[in-house]
């Protein structure tokens, strides 16, 4: 089985400021540390391309991304709300986020990797159609959804978000669809707002949003009882084609900006347990992408222990 990896050094060009939490220094530490593991040469090197407006369109309005590219070429320091910092390269690096999610994506569905993980910034759940929001620009993981639909020819596609904060975009952009079924689960009440358990979708899309709020303090335990009694039966009674992962790391015990309590080891667990409804539905297809996780050393070990899992790789001894 092979398992791609996704990376380039362009995504170290978004600069956002001294002090904000999504910097460059968190895929240097994730590097760094991946590069030390024994398994890190099996995997398959993927770089990314810059996505096509038109796929880009297929989620955002068109005028919103000419505003965000006009933005940062003339030198702005933010779009829309202070925490979505940017500098000139910003937009470029955005686009190619949701190009990597793309060629991701493009590696999987050829059978060249059975799954694969993107490292790379910035990351986009909390993009809204029209809206910068949460560090986000360009929602990388909806993108892809659309990709894998209009590209790839998939009817059923899910989306799991296991980042700490609820993906407010993501779940916008498909609440009134069937076809895609969003998963979070999420520190709630908290940022953005969203997220509660009424939240089910909307319209046609009603009962394909599930939203699994865990309060300040959650632990493993309380995510195993999520996934057990929720999640799982939620996707075996779906059947998808593929199965996407906004993957933040923020969750952790470590991690400056919420409360939740996971284990590194957590991360491999719900990562086997995707693996293994993938195998059950979609032929092994998920392609995972990086949203937040904000501590450098346990977003560096998670990370680690996320993309060891899907390669079933031998534990370093």
């Amino acid at each position: 089985m092979t398992t791609a990896f996704l990376y380039d050094d362009v995504f170290l060009t978004h600069d956002t400021g001294r002090g904000h939490p999504e910097r460059s220094e968190r895929l240097v530490a994730a590097m760094d540390h991946l590069q030390k593991q024994s398994w890190y040469q099996n995997l398959q090197q993927l770089a990314p391309v810059a996505a096509d407006l038109d796929w880009i369109a297929t989620t955002h309005d068109r005028d919103y991304a000419a505003r965000v590219e006009q933005s940062c070429l003339q030198g702005a320091t933010f779009i829309d709300t202070p925490d979505v910092s940017v500098s000139e390269a910003s937009y470029n690096v955005a686009l190619n986020a949701a190009g990597g999610s793309i060629k991701l994506a493009d590696s999987v569905m050829s059978g060249e990797a059975q799954n694969g993980f993107a490292l790379m910034r910035p990351p986009g759940h909390h993009a809204e159609t029209s809206t910068a929001l949460g560090f986000c620009m360009f929602n990388n993981v909806a993108v892809c959804a659309r990709y894998l639909q209009q590209k790839h020819g998939l009817d059923k596609v899910i989306i799991l978000d296991w980042d700490v904060h609820h993906g407010n975009g993501t779940q916008h952009t498909f609440e009134e669809d069937p076809s895609v079924l969003y998963i979070s689960t999420h520190q709630y009440p908290y940022y953005p707002g969203t997220g509660a358990r009424s939240e089910t979708g909307k319209g046609q899309g009603a009962g394909a949003t599930l939203n699994c709020p865990m309060h300040a303090g959650a632990s493993d335990t309380d995510y195993q009882e999520a996934f057990t009694s929720l999640i799982i039966p939620k996707i075996n009674a779906f059947k998808p084609d593929a199965i996407l992962l906004s993957a933040g790391f923020d969750a952790h015990r470590d991690d400056p900006l919420a409360q939740i309590n996971l284990s590194t080891d957590m991360y491999a667990w719900m990562t086997l347990r995707m693996m293994e409804l993938a195998d059950k539905h979609c032929g092994g297809k998920i392609i995972s992408l990086l949203e937040g996780g904000y501590d450098l050393n346990a977003l560096a070990v998670s990370v680690a222990a996320h993309v060891e899992t899907l390669g079933q790789f031998k534990t370093d001894t």
